[in-house]
């Protein structure tokens, strides 16, 4: 369950925890007439960078040129998070990613392992965010939704939104 005072006091470490428990989150490319697609997220918060393996026929791949910009989307697992991050994105076959993030779930996507002629990597570089965390308490988002309909100018008090930046 997210943490509303660990959005407030360590937004940016919550961001990367959550990035690195979902399975998948949605990429897009900025400025390209395609729908975001599903891709698993390995991040290293460190550079705020996003690492995810593709194939290079991939239309995604095909899409990406110098100075590309992404958006990758994600969801907490219990629903009660929301991030968009946002950055610049570029195809990155970094032997020593594809080594680090290796795994038997990966594998299995790849006919020839590490040594698929097809894999490569995208690497979205984190600039900015936004996200939305909202109480997991039913109680407590019942209480405030009740009390916001019965005084037409409150509004609930159920979660908590932040912009982060990054270098």
């Amino acid at each position: 369950m997210a943490s509303l005072s660990e959005a407030q006091e360590h937004p940016a470490r919550q961001l990367w925890d959550q990035v690195n428990d979902v399975h998948a989150g949605m990429l897009g490319i900025s400025g390209v007439d395609m729908h975001m697609q599903p891709m698993a997220p390995h991040a290293d918060p460190t550079t705020n960078t996003i690492w995810f393996y593709t194939k290079t026929d991939a239309d995604i791949v095909r899409a990406i040129k110098p100075g590309s910009r992404a958006h990758f989307c994600v969801i907490g697992k219990d629903h009660d998070y929301h991030a968009c991050l946002a950055g610049v994105i570029e195809v990155r076959p970094d032997p020593s990613k594809i080594e680090e993030y290796w795994s038997s779930i990966i594998a299995a996507w790849y006919d020839n392992g590490k040594k698929d002629p097809k894999l490569t990597m995208l690497s979205l570089h984190v600039d900015d965010a936004e996200i939305w965390v909202s109480t997991g308490n039913k109680l407590k988002f019942g209480w405030e939704i009740a009390k916001a309909n019965l005084d037409d100018d409150k509004m609930p008090d159920v979660g908590i939104k932040r912009h982060l930046q990054f270098a």
